[in-house]
């Protein structure tokens, strides 16, 4: 076609050549403000992400953690009182027949605060700050005091109620499982005189009085008759391995390593690669949710079991499957944001902490330890450390945290749980969480960089 006799349309074609020229110009130009160098592509131009796309600053994750521990210390003090008539006393007060505590905004005896002691060991070995164990001590060395105190005194003359009961007199797992295993590791860290007569009587009730199913699972007739909750694998598995450890009897190691597995064979959902929250012997189909904080005691309980089970065990190899597999479901499911979710394989539910943090310090610890690449699942712990530490508050609050769950059977009893700062679960998985990054990112210092638009860890070349 001879263009010099169409000039109309010769003059469309330089028309939309300029303006693709000048449009092309302008947004390399704005692709980093106005300083930008001319002709910087558009694959550099910066995202629009809600929360830090960056590998976090240590002493950033270190201020967080420490307003937690400042929190936490106003808000779960020590105040002696006299149970009888509810008035202030000395700690050391001789002749008060049934001394106690008052209650603060959390209880110090829980399987939440199992939890957060667990946390605050950590903390306090990795950062080597020692308010971390402070808290620990000064907190189980006042329920070591008390107990002892109820120990030497007849069952019918105790107080209803009154601190360390639970330990000593346990009924359920949730009164007793976490709390021991953080007794363990306090007694091994050097607190208290004589812990062992609290983490005793529990050890026993995990063993031999809690309800087992014919095959030695650990099982509950609640909310129905021979009731599988996915929960009592943290409240089991850290204790037994714990006391394995500390007396290297083989046995705890193996009841450890029984309950995971066959907790697994009933309530491993193999196409999610998750698990369902719920297990009941008489029910068939077994309905699946894969609640995030249910699927975060699993998790936990595997990594704690991994942390201390020596490799030569026969189960070992097991272990770090069921770990590893479970790891790559929970990795598919991180949110975009890099949180997870109330019931992780349904994004439009909300985002939860408490979940986000257990899996957040698992993978981390797995990485540590050796049991994950840090190349493939590096990015996922800082995407979701992240996410975290943007619902601390200013004055070390942990907000968006499920408050206490039953066990139910359809989406919507997941789904609308409510959320509060005031929920203890998610203070123990985010000091967890946090002091497990702080050591990620010094022991990979050297490998872990904002580099390409995106967070690696491993030698990225240079160009």
């Amino acid at each position: 076609m001879n263009l010099r006799n169409n000039r109309p349309i010769t003059i469309c074609i330089v028309a939309f050549a300029l303006i693709t020229f000048f449009q092309s110009s302008y947004l390399t130009s704005q692709t980093h403000g106005p300083d930008a160098a001319p002709g910087q592509g558009l694959w550099r131009m910066d995202p629009d992400y809600p929360i830090q796309y960056q590998v976090p600053e240590i002493n950033q994750i270190e201020s967080k953690l420490e307003s937690v521990l400042d929190y936490l210390e106003k808000k779960s003090p020590i105040r002696w009182i006299d149970l009888d008539t509810k008035k202030p006393i000395e700690s050391d007060n001789v002749g008060i027949e049934h001394p106690g505590l008052e209650y603060g905004l959390f209880s110090l005896i829980s399987y939440q605060w199992g939890v957060t002691y667990a946390g605050m060991l950590q903390a306090a070995e990795i950062t080597g700050d020692s308010r971390y164990l402070d808290y620990v001590k000064v907190r189980l060395e006042t329920i070591e005091k008390i107990t002892n105190h109820y120990l030497e005194i007849d069952l019918d003359k105790r107080p209803r109620r009154y601190l360390g009961k639970r330990l000593i007199t346990p009924h359920n797992l949730d009164q007793c499982g976490a709390m021991t295993a953080a007794l363990i590791k306090a007694k091994q860290a050097g607190i208290g005189q004589q812990l062992e007569e609290l983490i005793n009587p529990s050890m026993q009730f995990i063993r031999t009085q809690q309800k087992r199913l014919t095959d030695g699972t650990l099982a509950r007739d609640r909310p129905l008759p021979d009731s599988l909750w996915l929960d009592d694998l943290y409240m089991s598995v850290p204790a037994l391995a714990q006391m394995g450890k500390a007396t290297g009897d083989q046995s705890y190691f193996d009841d450890a390593c029984r309950q995971l597995i066959q907790m697994t064979d009933r309530m491993f959902v193999p196409e999610l690669e998750l698990y369902r929250h719920g297990w009941v012997k008489e029910m068939n189909p077994h309905p699946t949710f894969p609640w995030g904080r249910a699927n975060g005691w699993t998790i936990m309980a595997a990594t704690e079991l991994l942390s201390v089970l020596p490799k030569q065990h026969s189960k070992y190899d097991i272990i770090l499957s069921i770990y590893r597999q479970h790891i790559q479901g929970i990795v598919k499911y991180q949110g975009i944001n890099g949180f997870w979710h109330q019931l992780l394989d349904r994004p439009e539910t909300y985002a939860e902490t408490s979940a986000t943090a257990m899996f957040v310090f698992s993978i981390a610890r797995g990485i540590n330890e050796g049991w994950l690449d840090a190349a493939a699942f590096g990015p996922t712990t800082v995407l979701g450390w992240n996410a975290l530490q943007t619902q601390i508050g200013k004055n070390g609050e942990v907000y968006g945290t499920c408050v206490g769950t039953g066990m139910g059977w359809d989406p919507a009893f997941y789904a609308y749980r409510p959320v509060s700062e005031h929920a203890a679960h998610g203070y123990g998985p985010v000091i967890l969480a946090a002091s497990e990054m702080i050591k990620l990112l010094e022991t990979l210092a050297d490998t872990v960089t904002y580099h390409d638009s995106a967070v690696h860890f491993g030698e990225t070349p240079s160009w």
